[in-house]
């Protein structure tokens, strides 16, 4: 008996369709056992779903193609924006955040990460990354969800890792992803979010990364509290991530419907 579920998916990070980082959120009430098995069907970065709760308050899972997510961003952004104007509370397996969102996108709380340096062990991530020199490496975890943050005053608009040694790399220290940065000037970084220990060989946009990013660029070179990050150029989707990093953690950007439909289980 085949059972259509809703779908819509959603570029964030960006105002224009076909660019971004897209999101497939799954509408209607799915079962557990088919939301993997879905996911690895969008075949994008995150599939998300949620299940209203409150007039304001929903709980939502997140998988990407091969593996279920505690927390991350760019879902959480598309699919608050998805359910409508307002101030959302999320809830996931990982963290609770509030999400606000408009008419143009959203924006989310962040759970402060907690961040660990291991510049002096991490020469496996240097060379899974091709980079010769990191200003700084941290491991960085906030709502479960993990990222290696190699901040780096070299170029990395050429970078192409093998995504073997990626995902090596990115086990032998708990992370979903290495994330190479740097600075353009004082407020707008560029960074790169490699992520094929999850499934992705490079994800166009990570709110979850975003945070710490911009964290870290203040504690490496004094970067401002509020920066611009860029992403996912080299592979066809730009993004533009706007993050505050003082009083609380806030990451936020524009979201737009790309295309809807149904699953047919």
């Amino acid at each position: 008996m085949v059972s259509p579920l809703r779908y819509r998916i959603v570029d964030v990070f960006t105002d224009r369709p076909l660019e971004g980082n897209p999101l497939c959120v799954v509408l209607d009430p799915c079962p557990p056992e088919l939301m993997p098995r879905i996911a690895r069907e969008a075949n994008l970065s995150e599939t998300t779903f949620p299940v209203q709760t409150g007039d304001d308050t929903y709980e939502m899972r997140i998988f990407t193609p091969t593996a279920e997510l505690p927390f991350a961003g760019h879902p959480s952004l598309g699919t608050a924006w998805l359910l409508g104007p307002g101030r959302w509370t999320q809830k996931t397996s990982g963290a609770t955040v509030i999400v606000e969102a408009d008419e143009r996108g959203a924006t989310m709380t962040q759970p402060r990460p907690e961040l660990t340096r291991v510049e002096e062990e991490a020469d496996d991530v240097l060379s899974a990354l091709g980079l010769s020199s990191a200003d700084a490496i941290c491991r960085s975890t906030a709502g479960g969800t993990t990222h290696i943050l190699v901040a780096t005053s070299q170029a990395i608009d050429q970078l192409d890792p093998d995504p073997g040694r990626v995902t090596q790399a990115s086990l032998s220290y708990g992370a979903h992803t290495l994330v190479p940065f740097r600075a353009i000037d004082e407020s707008t970084l560029h960074a790169r979010v490699f992520a094929s220990a999850v499934g992705v060989a490079e994800d166009p946009g990570s709110g979850s990364a975003a945070g710490p990013i911009g964290i870290l660029a203040r504690q490496a070179w004094g970067t401002h509290a509020d920066v611009t990050i860029t992403m996912g150029a080299e592979i066809g989707r730009p993004c533009r991530l706007e993050v505050h990093t003082t009083d609380e953690i806030r990451v936020g950007g524009r979201v737009v419907l790309s295309a809807e439909g149904h699953f047919l289980v």
